[in-house]
């Protein structure tokens, strides 16, 4: 069984850009060594907008040595890189983006959501690379939600997305580069679940509506981050209400975080270098 390390309460949100008032669930600064691979975690709860003729969001900026992976839950996002990649993506949809060598990319809101407004909702994950893959040519994964699998959880508990690793056999659609489950849950008031991750991996789950109890023991309410051991495979947790949660493990890479920006490397002297590759125009242009 998987014990309960701590919970961490996120507070408080800022803009990033004009489109995004987002809450920071954690940052590799913190809780680097406890959370690898995983290096941060933006999550934007429901907020209205009203409708526009003016683009929202974020304008083109560099990101070398990780990937993005932003999920939408309500509106849409455009996207577009240096590399060639890029798309729209609505509710139930997921984009993975891998800058590893470097690249140049944009995010708005679609037009179409612009101009009718509503209800906006993402969240946006960092994930790293290992050493050997940070200099691997970019690319762009557009995971739509007819192509994620939904299984359901025993005893009518709820249901599980799997958008990437495996889960009761069910294989999510994202290629990764080391061993990562990212799972989207559904749960239902008064249901229990027991989910079970790879021994020595590590292993989180994010409150995006309602509440958990874990073990029996500890409450984890909207906007907690609750992180555990890595020894263990299970881990046991009961939802007060219906609950929608986020689940993130995997296989710790064990090297050096360096970050900068829009960079997140393994030295200083490569966070040097890739200001200077995006000031000489090596990332590309959009």
């Amino acid at each position: 069984m998987k014990k309960l390390k701590f919970i961490h309460q996120s507070s408080g949100t800022h803009w990033v850009g004009d489109g995004f008032p987002v809450r920071s669930v954690f940052s590799y600064d913190r809780f680097g060594k406890e959370l690898d691979p995983f290096l941060l975690l933006d999550y934007a709860a429901p907020h209205p907008f009203d409708p526009t003729t003016r683009r929202r969001g974020v304008g083109p900026h560099p990101h070398r040595g990780f990937e993005t992976v932003t999920l939408s839950f309500q509106g849409e996002v455009e996207h577009r890189d240096s590399s060639g990649g890029g798309g729209k993506i609505g509710p139930g949809d997921v984009q993975w983006m891998t800058a590893a060598s470097g690249l140049l990319h944009e995010e708005y809101h679609s037009e179409d959501f612009a101009r009718s407004g509503g209800i906006f909702e993402m969240a946006q994950l960092w994930v790293n690379l290992p050493a050997k893959d940070k200099s691997a040519p970019p690319r762009y994964q557009s995971l739509l939600k007819q192509e994620i699998p939904v299984v359901d959880l025993p005893d009518g508990a709820g249901t599980v997305r799997v958008v990437a690793g495996e889960f009761d056999g069910h294989r999510g659609p994202a290629k990764t580069f080391t061993p990562i489950n990212l799972w989207e849950l559904s749960m239902t008031g008064g249901k229990f679940a027991t989910l079970k991750v790879e021994d020595g991996h590590t292993a989180a789950l994010l409150v995006l509506r309602g509440e958990v109890i874990i073990g029996g023991e500890q409450k984890a309410g909207e906007g907690a981050l609750a992180v555990f051991e890595r020894e263990g495979e299970e881990f046991l947790f009961q939802a007060t209400s219906d609950t929608r949660l986020l689940l993130m493990s995997g296989k710790p890479i064990g090297e050096p975080i360096v970050g900068q920006g829009p960079f997140v490397m393994n030295s200083q002297m490569e966070i040097l270098q890739a200001f200077r590759d995006f000031q000489a125009g090596a990332m590309g242009e959009l």
